[in-house]
C-alpha cells in the first residue's frame, strides 16, 4: 500500500512527462550507482523495491547471497535538468538496500548514516550539516579525456578573466539550484583551476544525499563546457588541495544547543564534549574521511591543510575551527575530510565521535593560539599536541584500533572497506613511481 508522499511523486512524476526513473544508491567506496526504471515501474518500486545483483557491487554481498532491493525514498524525487525533455523527462530517486527479507541491509552506507541519526535522536539530537566541497577543473584532449591541465591560473576569489571556470561554476549552481539544493556560495580556490561550492546547512541524511548529487552534477555539467572535474585530493604537488570542510550543529527542539551566549567563545559545555570527541577519534576518522592514497599527499604542513590534532576559534590550520557566527549559527568544522570521502560514511562517523565525546564527557582542552605549523616539536610536545595519520596505512591502523568507530561500521562494512583500502594501499606500496626514477636511476 502506497503512502501519502508515494503518492504524490508518481502524481508529480505523471504532470511532469517523466519516462525514466534513475534508482541511485552509493556503495561503501562513495561510488554513485544507478538502475534505470520506466514510468510505469515507480509504483512498484515503492511498494515492493527493485530486485539487483548485489554481488556485482563493490562491498555488498557475495554471489551465493547477491539478490538485493533497491527501495527509493520519495524525498529525493528531482528531475535531471540537463537531459532532454523531448519524449519524456528523466527522474531520479536516492535509494536505501533492503535483504530479500525486507531487512535493512547492514551494508548500505545510506542505512549506516541512518542508524547513527537515530542514535542522536534517542538522545534528544538533530545532527544539521553544512558541506564545503573542494574541487578541480581539467581541460580535456580531443577524446575528452583529461590533460594535467588547469583551465586558468587564478587564486582565491579570482574573477574573469583570470576565473576561467565561472561559468561551469555558475551552471552547476543553476542545476543544483533547480533539483532541489540550496548553495551559500561559490568563488575560485587558492590553487589554479580549483574552486568551492557551499552547499546550505541541512539535516546530516540530505547533507550527504545533496553532496553525492553535487558530485555527480559538477562531473556532468563539466563535462558539458568540454572540460574534467576531479575530487581528487591532491592533483599538483606545491599547491593546495581539495577539502571537504564539513560544519556540524547539534538541534534540540529547533534550538542550537553548541550555542552559549555566556561563554567566552559562545560554545555550550555539549558542544565541547562534541569538539572533544572529534579530537579523540580524529586519527580513525581519517580512514573515512582521507580514504586514498594521494589523500596524504594534501595533509601536509604550509598548505592550509590539518597536520595536527588541534582546535581554534582563530587559526584555519587547525582540525577543528570555530567559525565566528554565534548564537543559532554557532557550529564546529572539521577540516581534515576531503571530497573523496562516502559522505554517508564520514557524516556518520563525525556524528558518532561527538556523540561518544557527549556520553563520555571528554573535554577538549584548550584551544591553540597561533599556527601549529610554527611549532617547534618542544613546544608541541609541551601542548599534548598530536599529529594526523601521515598515510592511508597508517590512518587504516588507526581505525583497526577504535571500538567506537569500528562498532558504528558494523563487522560487514568494516571488513568489505579495510580489504579495499588494503588492496589500495599494497598497489601503491609496491609501485616504482616517477619521482623514484628520477631521485634514484642515475645517482645510485
Amino acid at each position: 500500500m502506497l503512502n501519502l508522499r508515494q503518492k504524490e511523486v508518481i502524481k508529480r512524476a505523471h504532470e511532469l512527462n517523466v519516462r525514466f526513473v534513475r534508482l541511485q544508491f552509493t556503495d561503501i567506496l562513495g561510488n554513485f550507482k544507478n538502475l534505470a526504471i520506466t514510468i510505469n515501474q515507480l509504483e512498484r518500486a515503492f511498494e515492493e523495491g527493485i530486485l539487483f545483483d548485489g554481488s556485482s557491487i563493490q562491498g555488498f554481498t557475495r554471489i551465493h547471497e547477491s539478490d538485493m532491493y533497491l527501495r527509493p525514498d520519495p524525498d529525493t524525487f528531482t528531475i535531471f535538468p540537463w537531459r532532454p525533455k523531448e519524449g519524456g523527462a528523466v527522474a531520479r530517486l536516492i535509494c536505501d538496500i533492503y535483504t530479500p527479507q525486507g531487512e535493512p541491509f547492514v551494508g548500505c552506507p545510506r542505512y549506516l548514516l541512518r542508524r547513527v541519526l537515530a542514535e542522536a535522536k534517542a538522545m534528544g539530537y538533530s545532527l544539521y550539516v553544512g558541506p564545503e566541497p573542494e574541487f578541480f577543473l581539467f581541460e580535456t584532449d580531443e577524446r575528452g579525456r583529461p590533460r594535467k591541465e588547469t583551465i586558468d591560473t587564478g587564486s582565491y576569489f579570482d574573477l574573469s578573466p583570470l576565473d576561467r571556470g565561472e561559468d561551469a561554476r555558475r551552471d552547476i549552481v543553476i542545476t543544483l539550484e533547480e533539483m532541489g539544493i540550496q548553495i551559500e556560495s561559490s568563488h575560485h580556490e587558492v590553487a589554479p583551476g580549483q574552486y568551492e561550492i557551499d552547499l546550505h546547512f541541512t539535516d546530516g541524511l540530505s547533507a550527504a544525499d545533496h553532496l553525492m548529487t553535487f558530485k555527480l552534477v559538477t562531473k556532468v555539467i563539466a563535462k558539458k563546457h568540454g572540460l574534467h572535474a576531479t575530487f581528487m585530493p591532491k592533483p599538483f604537488f606545491g599547491e593546495n588541495g581539495s577539502g571537504l570542510h564539513l560544519h556540524q550543529s547539534l538541534y534540540q527542539n529547533e534550538v542550537n544547543v553548541f550555542a552559549d551566549p555566556d561563554d567566552e567563545k559562545g560554545l555550550s559545555a555539549l558542544a565541547r564534549h562534541y569538539i572533544a570527541g572529534l579530537l579523540h577519534h580524529a586519527p580513525a576518522l581519517c580512514a573515512l574521511g582521507n580514504p586514498t592514497v594521494n589523500s596524504y599527499k594534501r595533509l601536509v604542513s604550509g598548505y592550509e591543510a590539518p597536520v595536527d590534532i588541534t582546535w581554534s576559534d582563530q587559526d584555519r590550520s587547525t582540525l577543528i575551527r570555530i567559525p565566528a557566527a554565534g548564537g543559532q549559527s554557532t557550529r564546529v568544522e572539521l577540516r581534515s575530510p576531503d571530497p573523496a570521502a562516502n559522505p554517508y560514511l564520514i557524516i556518520a562517523a563525525a556524528l558518532k565521535s561527538g556523540l561518544d565525546g557527549i556520553q563520555q564527557r571528554m573535554t577538549p582542552g584548550k584551544p591553540i593560539r597561533e599556527s601549529a605549523y610554527e611549532l617547534s616539536p618542544e613546544e608541541r610536545q609541551r601542548l599534548g599536541i598530536r599529529s594526523l595519520p601521515g598515510s592511508l596505512r597508517e590512518a587504516l591502523d588507526c581505525l583497526a584500533n577504535d571500538p567506537v568507530l569500528r562498532e558504528m561500521l558494523g563487522e560487514h562494512t568494516y571488513d568489505h572497506y579495510m580489504k579495499a583500502k588494503l588492496i589500495e594501499w599494497e598497489v601503491y606500496r609496491t609501485q616504482v613511481h616517477q619521482w623514484e626514477i628520477e631521485q634514484y636511476l642515475g645517482n645510485i
